[in-house]
């Protein structure tokens, strides 16, 4: 598996052209960072993440997990979801750099109920999208594939397993000159390139 510039580039350029959620990722990707920095938000846009992480699946995610993430997520105390937010995005900082303190901001979110380390990680893409790639089974085996990674996805992943992702991203993105959202919409579109994976 390539993951070269000008393949990673090209893989995201598709992505856009081709993912159905694209328009409304992008929309989230320009307001959420100010939107959770600042005070004027509702439950709806934490949930908005947390049903984003399953349904981006467009289906192929099993629907009673996602009911169930989904309800469990809705059932925390808002002033809990605010509190973890607000501790992720001291964590993430300001300037979405190497300073991020990432086990800070897991064990924040992780903290509600309905988040594990996988669903946590999607808030980090969203709250410092140039920084963070949301872990996933797909984002994971294009990596592993590619040769920046070198196990099978560990279903769930621990934060140790997001720090080594994190990593290898960070690798990627260093020697691409690509950021974040980026190099995730390049990795979910190359999950169909995986040798003996479907799309």
């Amino acid at each position: 598996m390539d993951l070269s510039e000008s393949t990673v580039r090209e893989r995201a350029r598709a992505y856009t052209e081709t993912e159905p959620l694209y328009d409304v990722e992008r929309q989230h990707v320009e307001t959420v960072p100010e939107t959770f920095a600042g005070d004027e938000y509702g439950r709806r846009d934490a949930q908005w993440i947390v049903r984003w992480y399953f349904r981006r699946y467009l289906g192929e995610y099993p629907d009673r997990e996602r009911r169930e993430r989904e309800e469990a997520f809705r059932d925390n105390e808002f002033d809990d979801v605010i509190d973890a937010l607000d501790a992720a995005v001291d964590a993430v900082g300001v300037k979405n750099d190497d300073s991020a303190n990432v086990d800070d901001a897991l064990d924040a979110l992780t903290a509600l109920d309905g988040v594990d380390v996988a669903v946590a990680s999607g808030f980090l893409q969203f709250l410092a999208p140039s920084r963070f790639v949301a872990i996933d089974r797909r984002t994971w085996e294009v990596l592993a594939a590619a040769g920046e990674l070198d196990d099978a996805y560990p279903d769930p992943p621990s934060a140790a397993d997001y720090r080594r992702f994190d990593d290898a991203c960070r690798a990627v993105m260093d020697r691409t000159g690509v950021d974040a959202w980026t190099l995730y919409r390049a990795l979910w579109r190359s999950f169909e390139e995986v040798p003996g994976e479907d799309s």
